[in-house]
């Protein structure tokens, strides 16, 4: 049996690293990722990576931009925002990366914002849709998204809970962080928006570690709720889930999307099917030209046979076109300086994406890349996330 003591432990600790540092030669461009890699919403960081990695193969098989050829460095938030800024401080200061991507939480991404625009370090966010991320108050701001955004977002999941289940009187469900404050105010605003036609009865709140939802739910029951919104990741959203099955409570459910980041499906069961919720893209859509060479590249690096082997599709399409319109964007500005790639991310002028076809998809006082037309319903049926018919 081969013997390891400490000394070998090192000497192959320090030989992986050594081979890991030798794939990148000194020339090359290296993009940073910071995204929840482990934990309950690793699925968002994995398919973010698999958007990104098709995509810079893509590019690089037609030469790279700049002649240079596209690394990703990537670092584990645990979607804590500590380490998330700990992660993106190394990803700046030590791994030099020309531009960096973030993850699904909106509180790790509202930690990193001010480093990116500190360091002037353009930030692609392709998950987390916190309004305040974009909307930063920084000039220059380095910040740009290809992602849903919190006041858009519940806009329309207000109005679907009114046109699919008629709903007059909804009851809240957010979990008590920052994403779900950012969610409150904009439900509330959506909410008047629509002149009295719709009231909230009860906003409740859930935290990461709950295991019993029946108290808020029993509460929005007895006020008369008619349709629950919630906004959570997978594991506290699984856990409504299964309170409102065992209360045998059959409201309807419209979500946010942060419960397709994990194993929300295999969590809740067949009653997954129930909640109907937002995305920006579907692989089951009609097919095009982009979209079958993105599924091609996925079979081929990840084995991916059909739409519905694509884990956790939008952190997949965000992070495949966003990482498509930064390299457009060095190309335009002939320059890896962040300052250059921000004034020439704000004049991209069109490019035929996965999820649309953008025509300006920024400015100088708009760093949203969709719209809210661009978002569609979803919900889980087989093990598969599709459209909502």
């Amino acid at each position: 049996m081969l013997k390891i003591n400490n000394g070998n432990l090192l000497s192959i600790a320090t030989a992986l690293i050594l081979l890991s540092s030798a794939s990148v030669n000194a020339e090359d461009i290296k993009i940073g990722l910071v995204a929840a890699l482990t934990g309950p919403s690793a699925q968002s960081g994995e398919s973010i990576t698999r958007g990104l990695t098709v995509a810079i193969d893509e590019i690089n098989a037609k030469g790279g931009v700049l002649g240079k050829k596209l690394v990703l460095v990537r670092r584990d938030d645990e979607s804590s925002p500590p380490k998330g800024v700990a992660a993106a401080r190394e990803l700046i200061s030590s791994e030099k990366v020309t531009a960096f991507f973030g993850g699904i939480d909106t509180p790790v991404s509202l930690a990193i914002t001010p480093i990116a625009n500190q360091n002037k370090t353009p930030f692609m966010a392709v998950w987390a849709a916190g309004t305040k991320i974009t909307q930063n108050g920084a000039i220059p701001n380095y910040v740009f998204r290809v992602s849903a955004q919190d006041d858009l977002v519940d806009i329309a999941l207000v109005k679907y809970a009114q046109q699919k289940y008629t709903a007059k009187k909804l009851g809240l469900i957010l979990v008590n962080n920052p994403w779900g404050e950012s969610n409150e105010k904009g439900l509330k605003a959506a909410v008047a928006d629509t002149g009295n036609k719709v009231e909230i009865v009860g906003i409740e709140k859930l935290e990461q570690a709950d295991i019993d939802v029946a108290p808020q739910l029993g509460r929005l029951k007895s006020a008369g709720a008619d349709c629950i919104i919630m906004v959570a990741n997978a594991a506290p959203g699984a856990q409504m889930m299964k309170s409102r099955e065992r209360m045998g409570w059959k409201v309807p459910v419209v979500s946010h999307w942060g419960i397709s980041g994990g194993r929300f499906d295999e969590l809740v069961g067949e009653s997954a099917g129930d909640v109907h919720f937002i995305q920006t893209y579907s692989f089951f859509s009609k097919p095009t030209d982009v979209s079958k060479k993105v599924m091609s590249s996925l079979e081929s690096h990840y084995g991916v046979k059909s739409p519905a082997d694509v884990i956790a599709p939008v952190g997949t399409a965000n992070a495949y076109d966003g990482m498509q319109l930064l390299a457009k964007a060095m190309e335009r500005a002939k320059s890896t300086d962040g300052e250059e790639i921000r004034k020439a991310m704000e004049q991209i002028d069109e490019y035929a994406g996965l999820i649309k076809n953008y025509k300006k998809p920024f400015g100088p006082n708009d760093h949203e890349g969709l719209m809210p037309e661009d978002y569609i319903m979803v919900h889980y049926e087989g093990g598969k996330t599709i459209p909502v018919k």
